[in-house]
């Protein structure tokens, strides 16, 4: 079980949101903790790639790198933190709706705490996550659906 699970309903297909939350770069535009992102393999995204985000958390800014453990185009993607104070888990779903012209989002995460992360997971980073998930997937509904128009 994650430690936040939130979900939102977006008048967009799931294939246009697949295309929106797939491209990292877009992650700044709809994670208000995320500050960059870099890909940091060639080719292809698909289970085993990696990307550098660069978070705030607190007063800092944390590169951390995950890499992507389930990826099923346009539905469901996975991934995870593989170093860092602070590992992150994410479990996304896509689920249809009305006949595939609506789409709900589902976004589960969950974190590690390794070192000093097994303080600031739940001084620091748990408080802040809890506030922003919710905001995130509005700001997810208000980008994709705002570029639809």
């Amino acid at each position: 079980m994650s430690d936040f699970r939130e979900s939102i309903d977006i008048d967009r297909r799931p294939e246009d949101v697949w295309a929106y939350i797939s491209d990292f770069a877009h992650l700044p535009e709809w994670q208000e903790s995320a500050v960059s992102t870099e890909q940091l393999d060639a080719g292809p995204v698909g289970v085993g790639s990696r990307v550098r985000i660069t978070r705030h958390f607190g007063r800092r800014d944390m590169p951390m790198t995950m890499q992507l453990t389930e990826y099923e185009p346009p539905r469901v993607w996975g991934m995870q933190g593989v170093d860092g104070p602070v590992r992150g888990h994410v479990h996304g779903e896509i689920t249809p709706l009305d006949d595939g012209r609506r789409s709900r989002v589902t976004i589960e995460v969950d974190f590690e705490g390794k070192g000093i992360g097994k303080v600031l997971v739940p001084l620091v980073v748990r408080p802040q996550i809890r506030k922003e998930l919710p905001r995130n997937e509005q700001h997810l509904k208000d980008q994709l659906e705002h570029t639809a128009a």
